[in-house]
């Protein structure tokens, strides 16, 4: 897992909701975000998986009901 992709788990309180995620998402989710060639894209991508895992039951801009959280 790139450095930069930790620290913002780490900083969003988010790491235990990523390893939470089956391992194909979380290799999903770190390939997609190391693939982007522009910094401001790694970024993006970065915040969209952020927002996902904060608000659970989301996947790539999909539905995922096994990764939905009841408050």
């Amino acid at each position: 897992m790139p450095h930069f992709v930790r620290q913002a788990l780490v900083a969003h309180k988010l790491l235990d909701d990523y390893r939470a995620r089956p391992a194909y998402q979380q290799n999903d989710y770190i390939g997609w975000i190391d693939r982007a060639k522009r910094q401001e894209i790694k970024e993006k991508r970065l915040q969209q998986m952020l927002n996902e895992l904060a608000q659970g039951g989301v996947y790539m801009n999909m539905k995922h009901a096994a990764s939905r959280k009841d408050f």
